[in-house]
């Protein structure tokens, strides 16, 4: 079970005609030059024979352990479980070189304003509406509620099941909010859509998940939920791609 939400496993078989050199025995009349008669006489050959060669392609993708909660745990086991990564399982002295120490008491953030043109669009604003409502939540890992707090997949998720729209798909990871979005190219990217990092730590696939706001910005559940520019060395090196949720 474990290996299934941690793990994809792809298999495909293909086929190639090669050939072998084989040698085989054949049997042929000569003629002695002396005595003018014939006899059989056995002699060797080779042959080019085809045969078909099969080749299993595998292809194992990692998703990373942390993506694991997700999806074997209840929502009162996840609450549990986002509370003991905030406390460090009560034993932060263990975990002195973490890069979750202080992630989660962190709630001071730098305040921006969203043009008024981008409010004019009703579903973003709606977005936007709900999505500020957790400005300053600290970071939880696996966090997917104001209960809990959040992570950054589960703040998205979150936002977009509540903001009183149409969509209703409950928690999904980074990777799994790119696959249910449609693509869209940087130069059509609008304010509402979502933008994807990749190997922001160690997993394949998108890594990292916020709401696009326009003009280079977005919110994300950072350190803590706030509004960044993503035009900076450090998001531009991770960009992966922006998404629209239909």
């Amino acid at each position: 079970m474990l290996f299934e939400k941690q793990y994809i496993l792809t298999e495909r078989v293909t086929t190639e005609t090669r050939y072998r050199t084989e040698t085989r025995t054949g049997t042929r009349y000569v003629t002695d030059p002396e005595t003018g008669e014939s006899y059989p006489e056995e002699y060797e050959y080779d042959v080019q024979v085809p045969y078909t060669y099969y080749i299993c392609h595998v292809e194992l993708c990692n998703f990373n352990l942390s993506h694991v909660p997700v999806h074997i745990m209840s929502h009162d086991q996840l609450s549990m479980y986002a509370v003991y990564m905030s406390t460090l399982g009560n034993r932060p002295d263990l975990f002195a070189d973490s890069v979750y120490v202080n992630r989660y008491y962190h709630t001071e953030y730098e305040k921006y304003e969203i043009p008024p043109e981008a409010l004019a669009d009703e579903q973003f604003a709606a977005i936007i509406a709900e999505a500020e409502k957790y400005l300053g939540f600290p970071y939880v890992w696996g966090g997917s509620s104001p209960a809990t707090s959040f992570d950054c997949s589960g703040f998205v998720s979150y936002v977009y099941n509540n903001c009183g729209l149409h969509w209703s798909f409950g928690r999904l990871g980074a990777e799994g909010l790119r696959r249910m979005s449609a693509y869209v190219s940087p130069a059509n990217a609008k304010p509402g859509d979502l933008i994807f990092f990749e190997k922001t730590y160690d997993t394949s696939g998108a890594s990292h998940v916020g709401i696009y706001v326009g003009n280079n910005m977005m919110l994300h559940c950072g350190d803590p939920i706030q509004y960044t520019s993503i035009d900076t060395s450090y998001w531009r090196s991770h960009f992966l791609q922006f998404g629209r949720l239909l």
